[in-house]
């Protein structure tokens, strides 16, 4: 199977603080970008609030949500 960059807990905790943080798009945005730099990655503001777009907030699953993290996860 493929090696995963977060952990089903991990993306459990942020989605939770996403739904229940009532937050609009940019602090959302900016608590994906906490999240990612958090754990040494890099991310571009307009690429995290294009994320949090596509993640579509409370609906978003943690398969989604996965993908778009590493899709944003820039090495540093």
């Amino acid at each position: 199977m493929n090696c995963e960059r977060f952990s089903a807990p991990e993306l459990t905790a942020l989605r939770n603080e996403l739904v229940q943080g009532s937050l609009d798009a940019m602090q959302a945005a900016e608590l994906l970008q906490m999240f990612l730099v958090g754990r040494g990655y890099g991310v571009s503001p307009d690429a995290a609030r294009d994320a949090v777009c596509r993640m579509g907030g409370a609906g978003c699953s943690l398969d989604a949500m996965q993908r778009e993290l590493e899709g944003l996860a820039l090495v540093m």
